[in-house]
């Protein structure tokens, strides 16, 4: 018999994130279909109040693609990934 799989993603933070969660990765449970990004993140907002304010203006990043809209579903094993505004040269 298999191991079953797990019912998290992987959710990674960078920059003003990173400090505001006081982590650069988390494993968030999604449930075993998913949810939507957008329910991620108000979760993630919720757990982490300092995150709020820098996930209003972050860009998210599911396994490496760019979400135009938040109504993606996030499923077990996928990587999530908050990136907030930052420069430099």
């Amino acid at each position: 018999m298999g191991l079953p799989m797990r019912e998290t993603a992987t959710v990674l933070l960078f920059a003003t994130a990173r400090a505001a969660a006081g982590r650069d990765r988390l494993e968030w449970p999604v449930g075993p279909t998913g949810l939507p990004a957008t329910a991620l993140v108000e979760a993630l907002a919720g757990s982490y109040p300092k995150l709020g304010p820098v996930l209003r203006t972050s860009r998210f990043v599911l396994n490496g693609e760019y979400l135009a809209r938040l109504t993606t579903r996030v499923r077990p094993g996928d990587e999530f990934a908050v990136h907030p505004p930052y420069g430099g040269g």
